[in-house]
């Protein structure tokens, strides 16, 4: 049974900013409403596989052998660090005079799940997580985890779309001056490189 604790806590945690939040707003904001949706569905397609660690057990390997969770580690920071890269040489895609529906699907979705799937900490953080929720009593525990995970997926998506919704509706105000275009998207360069040297020199 889904507990109002579990609600009001995992809202709490999808609504705090962080890469998945960062990648749908600048999507959003600069590809637009239905490029700021793939990247909802990407970063929500992205924590699957962490889920799955999690009932599998395998959150507890990256938990105790130091080599899998800094080669992740790592993996992962190399990939958000090319994507501060990307973000920063790109200007086709960042241009007000195109349409703005014309962001590739499969590229977003792509660079969305990969974002999360190379980020251990996520695997770790659903093992000390999701299990706080799990009701003894009634049994099924593996069933409880599959309904906990399933709910918490659709709070992500949920979630993202609403910031990438919003950072497309302010779009217009923002995005008023070639200037103010160019150093969003710097600015969001060095966030992602920032996140990404941050997650190469932690600790677990």
């Amino acid at each position: 049974m889904i507990s109002v604790e579990f609600l009001i806590t995992s809202l709490i945690v999808v609504l705090i900013p962080g890469t998945g939040v960062l990648f749908t707003i600048s999507t959003g904001l600069f590809l637009g409403k239905r490029a700021s949706l793939y990247a909802a569905i990407g970063c929500t397609l992205g924590i699957v596989p962490h889920l799955l660690a999690c009932i599998l057990g395998l959150a507890a390997l990256l938990h105790v052998s130091a080599v899998a969770f800094h080669t992740l580690k790592l993996a992962g920071a190399a990939y958000m660090l090319y994507l501060a890269w990307a973000t920063w040489r790109e200007r086709g895609s960042f241009s007000l005079d195109k349409p703005k529906e014309s962001g590739n699907a499969g590229r977003i979705m792509i660079r969305a799940v990969l974002m999360n799937i190379l980020n251990p900490k996520l695997t770790i953080f659903f093992l000390a997580y999701l299990p706080q929720f799990i009701v003894p009593e009634a049994g099924a525990p593996l069933a409880q985890m599959l309904w906990l995970s399933a709910v918490f997926m659709g709070m992500t998506f949920a979630v993202f779309l609403v910031y990438g919704l919003l950072a497309h509706a302010a779009q217009r105000a923002i995005l008023g001056s070639p200037r103010v275009l160019t150093w969003l998207q710097k600015g969001f360069a060095a966030v992602f490189a920032t996140l990404g040297i941050n997650l190469a020199f932690s600790d677990r």
